[in-house]
This record gives structure tokens, C-alpha cells and sequence, in this order.
């Protein structure tokens, strides 16, 4: 086995033995394919990914929760970390996926991401699973229900961005390689190395960071 093979052998290994989370920018439609939209039928569409400037404008994913706020053309701002001084409030995530707490609308009021029906065992809250993809309705007493995702008639859905094995793949192609344009030089100093493999880490098994060059 050649010794580059052997490095790259190691780095994987190191990769999935390492995780830690981090705050970062808006990581919403990594694809840039549109998945940033879900559907109210009486406030119409909400935009996870705003093409607004502006400090917090769209949705931010961690493992831990979702911040950031989010647009409505019908209802305007929703705020998914309305009291961002403190943890327990704003729409948690339990580190699996699945989402529970409230976001805020200045013109609606409290909008709930994990309801329950009185009398009624299924759960209707939203969840995230292993490839970003939301499901599940929230509710808010003003605006009724909200929808992450839909085939028909009009297909829409909101999806984070994850890093998973397809990254590493990618990463681990450039490893110890040399030159510009890499897309595993991730601090930029035109080498792919270890403070390159620190940066991976960070993000492994975690919601990537806006513009995930590795995707």
C-alpha cells in the first residue's frame, strides 16, 4: 500500500472518530435547487433563504437548534430564535432531527414546531433527517398550519445542508495534493492538509457551513 494511501486511510479513520458543533451562516438549499420553501395554505409561502441582506436573514441549522429569521410575503419576519440569550426558548433540535419549540412572527404570534392534536396519537412535528431534508407541519394559532414539504400539485420542500460521506469522499481525493481550486483546501492556503482535515472535523456529522465547497 503507498504511503499516500495509508494517510488518506488514517484521515478517514480520524474523521469519524471526531465531531463537535459549531454556530455558522445561513446553510439552507445546499443544491441551490430551491429546496427553501414551505407552504401555509392561509399565509402562502415561507422562505427559509431570503435574498435579502442582513445579519440573520434566513435559516440557520445545528445540531442543537435553528436560528436566524425567515420570510413570509403574506405575514412578514418569523424569528426562529426569538430570545437568542437564552437556550431553553426558540425552536430546539434534539441532536437527531427532530425539532421542538416556538418561533415568533411580530404579525402572528407564536408558531409551534412540535404540535399535538387534542385526541389525535400521530405526530405532526417537524423533523430533519440524515440528508437535511425537513418534514412535518408546525401551527400557529393565527396563521393554522404550515407544511415543509410536498410532490404535488406543486413540489417544494426545505432541506439543510449535511456534511456525510459523499464530503469525506471529495475531501479525501485531495489530500496532500497542491495547487489552487481545490475543494479540499478548506482554509484556503492552496494545500490540502491537516489544518484543512481540523476544518472537516469540525463540521463531520454536523449541518455544514453556507457555500459547503465540498458538496
Amino acid at each position: 500500500m503507498k504511503l499516500s494511501d495509508i494517510i488518506k486511510s488514517c484521515v478517514v479513520c480520524a474523521v469519524l472518530m471526531g465531531s463537535v458543533n459549531i454556530c455558522f451562516a445561513e446553510n439552507i438549499d445546499p443544491y441551490d435547487d430551491g429546496s427553501q420553501y414551505a407552504y401555509g395554505e392561509n399565509i402562502g409561502w415561507v422562505n427559509f433563504e431570503p435574498n435579502v441582506a442582513g445579519p440573520n436573514v434566513g435559516a440557520k441549522v445545528t445540531t442543537q437548534k435553528l436560528t436566524g429569521f425567515i420570510w413570509a410575503e403574506n405575514i412578514g419576519w418569523i424569528n426562529l430564535d426569538p430570545n437568542d440569550s437564552d437556550p431553553n426558548t426558540g425552536v430546539a433540535n434534539d441532536g437527531t432531527g427532530k425539532l421542538r419549540g416556538y418561533a415568533w412572527g411580530e404579525n402572528v404570534g407564536w408558531i409551534n414546531f412540535d404540535p399535538n392534536v387534542p385526541g389525535d396519537a400521530n405526530e405532526y412535528g417537524v423533523t430533519i433527517d440524515g440528508d437535511g431534508n425537513f418534514d412535518g407541519w408546525v401551527w400557529g394559532e393565527n396563521i393554522g398550519w404550515m407544511h415543509f414539504g410536498s410532490g404535488s400539485p406543486v413540489a417544494y420542500k426545505v432541506r439543510a445542508c449535511v456534511v456525510a460521506l459523499d464530503d469525506l469522499a471529495n475531501f479525501v481525493d485531495d489530500w496532500l495534493l497542491s495547487g489552487p481550486g481545490l475543494v479540499g483546501d478548506l482554509s484556503g492556503d492552496d494545500d490540502v492538509e491537516f489544518e484543512d482535515y481540523s476544518v472537516f472535523a469540525s463540521w463531520w456529522r454536523d449541518y455544514c457551513p453556507d457555500g459547503w465547497q465540498l458538496k
